[in-house]
């Protein structure tokens, strides 16, 4: 899903972001010997422990950038989920479901604003370049079930479908990861 990113939504993705560092520096060296990630992040994790005050938020800044640097974020929140019963990961979802919601919202009104220049009637087989690789990762995402509930909203604005959809979105999310978290304990076994 290549869609483009406001500068305010990378920066609440980055602020979650440095909310997990923010967890991590908080972990004992108990923890650590448990904890899933690269050494180098153990060793940041340890260095931020002595530190104070402006000194401890730059520290966390920087491992905050190394997570956003490739590491796959999902065992850490799972770890962390375990270890204190951290919520990241649940907020985390929650936003990736309002932003699939409303990218796909506003791909159907951008082409419906499209066909009503050029006066041509909007379908709801509108090409989307978002639906397709978001119904390919969430396979319990009905794309039948997709549009209808977009086109709907878009011709009436009506809450109703736009809640509708976001349950729909918030579902498969879930339903992936329920998926992906017993492929991992399945291949634990």
């Amino acid at each position: 899903m290549d869609e483009t990113i406001s500068r305010s939504e990378q920066k609440r993705r980055f602020k979650r972001i440095e909310d997990v560092a923010l967890e991590l520096a908080e972990l004992t060296d108990k923890d650590l010997k448990k904890f899933p990630g690269e050494n180098a992040i153990c060793e940041e994790i340890k260095a931020i422990r002595g530190l104070s005050g402006g000194a401890r938020k730059r520290q966390v800044k920087h491992l905050s950038k190394i997570l956003r640097q490739g590491l796959e974020l999902d065992a850490v929140y799972d770890f962390l989920s375990k270890r204190k019963g951290s919520h990241l990961k649940e907020k985390t979802q929650l936003h990736e479901a309002e932003h699939l919601r409303d990218a796909l919202i506003n791909e159907a009104m951008k082409d419906f604003q499209y066909c009503r220049s050029m006066q041509i009637a909007w379908e709801p087989e509108w090409k989307s370049e978002l639906l397709g690789p978001a119904v390919a990762k969430y396979q319990k995402l009905d794309e039948d079930a997709l549009r209808k509930t977009v086109y709907q909203y878009v011709k009436s604005h009506n809450r109703l479908y736009y809640r509708e959809l976001f349950r729909m979105v918030k579902a498969a999310i879930d339903q992936y990861e329920m998926n992906r978290r017993i492929g991992d304990s399945g291949e634990n076994i």
